[in-house]
């Protein structure tokens, strides 16, 4: 069973701002930094995803604007400050300290593949379909969610003035080749 983590794959976050101060502010791009993903490819059984995320792990890569990555334009103590807010306030990874997705059916399609299953985030467990696409030597995702379904506030500051939009988009991939077991 090939299994990936933060050393063989990557597992990123994209938040985005609104409200009155926005202009001002930056959107996010956030790595999740401890995961582990496995592939059951068993003779004879359908493929199977199961895939666990350190919630702790979540930490900002960087500022994003206007689609760019702003390498360098925050301070480490706004880094820091952003990562304390997001494990303590948004995700409570104390109470929550894992993320978890288990597919039901993984379909082959053209390019890449169907994934069915359930996504466990905040203590909540939702159904999950996305699609997996191959190319380049990878396999990769890229999956709107809305905190609000799995019980998260997003984050807001200055009373509302400043606040994440409830959707964010989650891209991951792993290699196509099978991984060192």
């Amino acid at each position: 069973m090939p299994r990936y983590d933060a050393q063989s794959a990557e597992c990123l976050i994209f938040t985005f701002k609104e409200g009155l101060l926005s202009p001002v502010a930056h959107d996010l791009k956030l790595r999740v930094g401890a995961f582990s993903i496995d592939l059951d490819q068993a003779p004879g059984k359908p493929l199977s995803v199961k895939a666990r995320f350190e919630a702790s792990s979540v930490k900002v890569a960087c500022a994003v604007r206007g689609g760019q990555e702003m390498e360098g334009s925050l301070s480490a103590k706004d880094r820091d400050e952003i990562d304390r807010s997001i494990s303590q306030e948004v995700l409570e990874s104390a109470r929550h300290p894992e993320i978890r997705f288990e597919s039901r059916s993984v379909t082959p399609e053209v390019g890449g593949y169907r994934v069915e299953g359930t996504l466990t985030l905040h203590g909540v467990s939702r159904p999950l379909s996305f699609r997996v696409r191959t190319a380049q030597g990878r396999h990769s995702i890229e999956i709107p969610l809305e905190q609000t379904d799995f019980g998260i506030k997003p984050y807001r500051a200055l009373m509302g003035t400043l606040r994440i939009k409830s959707g964010v988009v989650v891209r991951a991939w792993v290699p196509a080749a099978p991984a060192a077991e």
